[in-house]
């Protein structure tokens, strides 16, 4: 046998080998679902290069010549495979091709390695063949070979495949030994064949496990709910492709829904109660057929239960105290719907309330006269909430004792405005202006205040000057200061302390009007009929006269000075006209006083 020869047996031998060992291992590591056929059926058309020369055909037996067996591309193939799993295939294989009055016929039988996916099956076989073959002229030759190869098939259903190609290497060893000398320097006597077959065809497949069908199971927890609570539903699905993706959708016709892969989330807020449906829609995109499952589950929404709100009420002891006592606060608090209730979060307006749960202290220390709102808040195990308010009252001290003689001088320190003498005082005469009657009233009045002092050291003389409606602003503001510095300063003069007299300056900001003078006139008893009617003929100048004044409030009673102008003084025409000299000409002898 020539090395050529068996360096082809070798590769024969290593490529059946490797399919063995494939074979082997794919009976362990990759075996896969039992929905693959049992048996698959290969029917389809071949095409085949011999690869052999033989004697030329009527040749010189001593000296033959090489015969190229010409390539025969009319022929048929079949296959015959029982799977022993997914991938392990014992094949019975038969194929024959013809042309030219030549032939070849093989018979084969070997082990098939398979690995299917989803799109396409690769597989490769090793098989050891029985080969015939005939060439015109010459006899026909059997002989033992092996075909190593594989191929692509593509699934159109379960049943049916398209083998796409497959490709061949066919060995085979042949015998003329009747056609060539023993000698013979080619080899014709021995021959081996190395060739090539492709084939295209259909792959019919049967038997095995039924396909598994997609299948989706739907849960629900809880099934059963009050109206706002939440539910979680899960969707668990089989028989898919554990090597694809699965996808999710989710849907249902009870609340919010927000579905997120195997889980998703049901909000039963302002749902209605009734019985309601989620579904589960899982696809696999990568699978052409049975690539679908759906599930669904029912849960039930309740209608919630009655929620009315505690009601709770307080009482205190006492309602009524003076300053600086404790009041005992109690709450009543309970559920119309009979559920755990407490009180909490005690509040009062002044005080200070302490205190926990159902009883608490108000302590009224330092506390105004008046009433103090005390509040607390009652809530149930729910969160619901009421909250109740009660009053204490504060009462007003006793009051302080009354001093028989505070009450005598507030009643006889009696206040009289100050009338001045037209633009008086001036600048250059700070201390004029000041006629002999506004004098005696201040004299008398600084008496009466020096002894009110000696009982309410505290207390104040407001002194408020006012100027008619002459002149500027800035100059009647100056003059009203003027007047009230002046009467100060007599005060002072009189024994009055400086810091017993406080003074505003109005300038001719608050004038009286006619109406306000007349009103004045009118109350005042002094004046007879006609000399009202004379006053009221020259109101213009009494308003006037009546606005050139410093009026005198006290501060412990808020008492003001009374604004009746000194009709009845022998001075009143000079304080009416501010001639002093022809004033002492025309004074007017007093009104006599009615008799009461």
């Amino acid at each position: 046998m020539s090395l050529c020869s068996g360096f082809s047996r070798g590769r024969v031998t290593v490529g059946l080998l490797a399919i063995l060992a494939l074979s082997l291992v794919s009976s362990t590591a990759f075996a896969q679902s039992d929905s693959n056929p049992k048996w698959d059926v290969f029917v389809g058309y071949q095409w085949l290069h011999p690869g052999g020369t033989v004697p030329t055909p009527f040749g010189d037996f001593n000296n033959p010549v090489g015969f190229n067996v010409p390539d025969m591309s009319r022929g048929f193939g079949t296959a015959l495979t029982y799977n022993l799993d997914s991938h392990l295939g014992l094949e019975a294989d038969l194929g024959h091709n013809w042309g030219s009055s030549n032939y070849e016929t093989t018979a084969s039988v070997g082990p098939r390695f398979m690995w299917r996916t989803d799109g396409a099956n690769y597989f490769l076989h090793s098989l050891i063949s029985l080969n015939r073959v005939s060439v015109s002229g010459l006899d026909g030759s059997n002989g033992i070979g092996a075909i190593l190869g594989g191929g692509m098939d593509l699934p159109i259903r379960k049943w049916l495949s398209f083998r796409l190609f497959e490709a061949d290497y066919v060995w085979g060893h042949h015998n003329y030994s009747s056609f060539a000398a023993p000698m013979d320097p080619n080899n014709l006597q021995h021959p081996e064949f190395e060739g090539v077959r492709l084939r295209t065809g259909f792959v019919f497949n049967w038997g095995g496990a039924p396909e598994l069908v997609p299948a989706a199971a739907c849960a629900v927890q809880p099934t059963e709910v009050m109206v706002g609570e939440p539910i979680t539903a899960t969707v668990t699905a089989s028989n898919f492709n554990p090597k694809h993706t699965v996808t999710y959708a989710w849907s249902g016709n009870g609340g919010q829904l927000t579905g997120k892969d195997t889980t998703a989330q049901i909000d039963t807020t302002n749902v209605a109660p009734g019985s309601y449906t989620v579904t589960a829609h899982a696809t696999d995109a990568r699978a052409k057929n049975n690539n679908e499952a759906s599930c669904s589950a029912t849960y039930t929404v309740k209608p919630l239960p009655p929620k009315n709100p505690p009601t709770v009420s307080i009482s205190a002891n006492p309602t009524s105290l003076p300053a600086g006592g404790t009041v005992s606060l109690s709450a009543n608090c309970s559920s119309p719907d009979s559920v755990p209730v407490s009180v909490a979060s005690w509040t009062a307006s002044s005080g200070t309330v302490s205190g926990s749960g159902s009883s608490a202290a108000l302590n009224t220390t330092d506390t105004s006269p008046g009433p103090i709102t005390v509040g607390a808040t009652c809530t149930d195990s729910r969160g619901l909430t009421a909250q109740a308010t009660t009053q204490v009252t504060i009462e007003n001290p006793p009051p302080a004792p009354v001093n028989p003689e505070v009450v005598r001088l507030e009643a006889r320190l009696s206040l009289h405005s100050i009338y001045f003498v037209t633009d008086y005082p001036k600048i250059a005469n700070p201390k004029g202006g000041l006629v002999a009657s506004q004098q005696k009233t201040l004299i008398a009045l600084a008496a009466d205040f020096k002894e009110y002092l000696q009982l309410k050291p505290d207390a104040h003389l407001i002194l408020g000057g006012h100027a008619d409606h002459r002149g500027s602003v800035e100059y009647n503001q100056a003059l009203s200061e003027r007047r009230v510095n002046r009467t100060k300063s007599f005060l002072i003069e009189q024994g009055v302390p400086e810091a017993s007299i406080d003074t505003k300056a109005f300038g001719k900001e608050h004038n009286l009007t006619d109406e306000e003078v007349q009103g004045e006139v009118d109350s005042n008893p002094e004046l007879t009929s006609e000399e009202r009617a004379r006053v009221l003929r020259n109101i213009v100048t009494i308003r006037m006269a009546s606005n050139r004044r410093v009026d005198v409030t006290l501060s412990t009673t808020g008492q003001t000075s009374v604004r009746q102008y000194p009709f009845n003084a022998t001075d009143a025409l000079t304080l009416i006209g501010g001639r002093e000299g022809e004033a002492k000409k025309k004074v007017a002898k007093p009104a006599p006083k009615k008799k009461p």
